[in-house]
């Protein structure tokens, strides 16, 4: 019965020595990882707000540029229309 004890304490330490890798991998390397991602999650939404906050400038300028242009068109359209209406 020794020899028999003495292989399940040897496969018990062996089966515990090959488990210490993978320990290690979940206590340091999957923290770094999840750490990692929650950082360039927040670099990515910092960026697009940047990003929002100049296409909403483009936007209302362009916006104010159009209103701009209609309103003159507007005014030629009327010269225009009186001409033909009274030559």
């Amino acid at each position: 019965m020794g020899r028999a004890r003495d292989r399940a304490c040897r496969r018990e330490r062996c089966t515990l020595l090959g488990m210490i890798p993978w320990i290690i991998m979940a206590v340091v390397a999957v923290p770094l990882v999840v750490i990692d991602f929650v950082a360039m999650r927040r670099k990515t939404a910092a960026s697009e707000l940047l990003a929002d906050d100049d296409v909403q400038a483009r936007e209302e300028q362009e916006f104010a540029e159009a209103e701009a242009y209609e309103a003159r068109w507007r005014e030629e359209d009327k010269e225009k229309s009186r001409q033909e209406r009274f030559p």
